[in-house]
């Protein structure tokens, strides 16, 4: 993998996916997001994986996009979006459960990504925000839709409008988390809950899951309707204001 900033493994018929770039708090480059994409596509068609876990070990799961790496793809390339938009397509389209191992921040796409795994753990360290509204950006992932879908809509506004951040209590009491652990529990708890649904018959587990979630199509329809209007908000003054703002605080 680029770097060594994805790590795939496989044990026991689930397909680990972990962020690994502790440096940068796990914050998600375009070659990550091209490396989670394959991983989520090559599990497809293998009837040897039955679940995948996506987890960014003890302390973090993700910072989000990485914003240095985000503004040069912005600048170099017109289809900069299509990284992210390709992983969230295959999140969209994937037919494998997925379980997420939240120990410790998950910021932006981290949240987003949650929304579109079908069980969470947390560790009462985690935290949850997606403070795009800050930047002067909408919401991406179809997060304006599978939130208020999760957690009603006074909570998705606190969080997607007011740009709020939400404790691991918080989280479970919104529904979005299906346990709380002690900090560095994740991803244990997470391949017990593997275990579990890889024990469970395949193609129920496959029919069932399509009937409880949002159709595919339906997610892709609000991810590209996100996508446009993020990118119009790229352009507008205030996110310029804003991404300027954060890049002379970091220079500090």
């Amino acid at each position: 993998m680029p770097n060594g900033n994805i790590v795939v493994s496989e044990e026991r018929g689930t397909r680990v996916i972990t962020l690994r770039r502790p440096s940068k708090k796990n914050a998600i480059t375009q070659d990550m997001y091209r490396e989670m994409s394959r991983a989520i596509d090559t599990a497809q068609n293998n009837p040897d994986i039955r679940c995948m876990i996506i987890t960014g070990g003890s302390g973090v799961f993700t910072a989000g996009d990485d914003i240095d790496d985000f503004m040069h793809a912005d600048t170099s390339r017109p289809e900069t979006l299509s990284d992210g938009a390709k992983f969230l397509y295959s999140l969209a389209h994937n037919a494998k459960p997925v379980i997420a191992a939240v120990d410790g921040a998950s910021i932006g796409m981290g949240t987003v990504m949650l929304f579109h795994c079908d069980y969470v753990l947390a560790s009462n360290a985690a935290t949850f925000s997606a403070p795009y509204i800050h930047l002067g950006l909408v919401p991406v992932g179809a997060s304006s839709l599978l939130m208020p879908n999760t957690m009603g809509y006074q909570r998705a506004f606190a969080m997607l409008v007011m740009g709020r951040t939400f404790t691991a209590a918080e989280a479970h009491a919104a529904g979005f988390v299906n346990t709380v652990v002690s900090p560095g529990h994740t991803e244990v708890e997470a391949r017990k809950v593997a275990r579990d649904i890889c024990r469970l018959p395949a193609e129920a587990v496959a029919i069932s899951r399509k009937l409880l979630r949002v159709a595919s199509e339906e997610l892709t329809r609000r991810i590209d309707q996100e996508a446009h209007l993020f990118g119009e908000r790229l352009k507008s003054e205030e996110a310029t204001a804003a991404f300027n703002a954060f890049m002379n605080r970091k220079k500090r």
